[in-house]
């Protein structure tokens, strides 16, 4: 099944195959999810089978939009295909924008609307094994020092992440 998503081609906007967009290095739309609960961030360990960056450790969601989706919409919707997660209170944060080099001859070069969930009990987690391979709840301090330390086991777009936007995403969070 193709799966097009909302790239730029020559400035303009339009739906383009997902394997593409990525073989090519084109700029695309796309939605990354922190759930926190307190302290701690739920992370994901990419399955095997993904086509890029697979078995590394990546926030609690990120994907791309469908064609003319909300990305709301869009991260409510991941939430549910990936973690098996409902019911969870997102709130917008911020757009970001990053161009990284994932392996396999592909590009990420992203626009990212990024939505936070915070809850006071750890909400229930049923990963798709297709989409997830692991899941873990990790306090932002150790988070923080774990991506800077070892970053071969994370994806290229949550150690820019940690790296570049951890005031803006994640300092709110942290213990001290």
């Amino acid at each position: 099944m193709e799966i097009m998503i909302p790239a730029w081609v020559d400035g303009v906007l339009c739906p383009v195959e997902k394997l593409d967009v990525h073989k090519r290095g084109l700029k695309h739309k796309a939605v990354s999810v922190f759930v926190f609960c307190e302290t701690e961030l739920l992370i994901q360990k990419r399955a095997l089978g993904k086509y890029h960056s697979p078995g590394l450790w990546a926030n609690t969601c990120c994907t791309h939009p469908d064609w003319n989706e909300a990305p709301a919409d869009c991260a409510t919707r991941r939430l549910s295909d990936e973690l098996g997660m409902s019911g969870v209170d997102l709130s917008y944060v911020d757009q970001l924008e990053y161009r990284a080099d994932v392996g396999n001859d592909m590009i990420e070069h992203e626009i990212v609307d990024c939505f936070i969930a915070r809850s006071a009990t750890q909400p229930t987690v049923t990963p798709n094994p297709d989409e997830v391979m692991d899941v873990r709840w990790v306090e932002i301090d150790t988070l923080r020092d774990q991506a800077r330390l070892q970053p071969e086991e994370f994806t290229k777009w949550f150690q820019i992440y940690v790296a570049k936007h951890f005031d803006q995403l994640f300092a709110k969070y942290k213990n001290s």
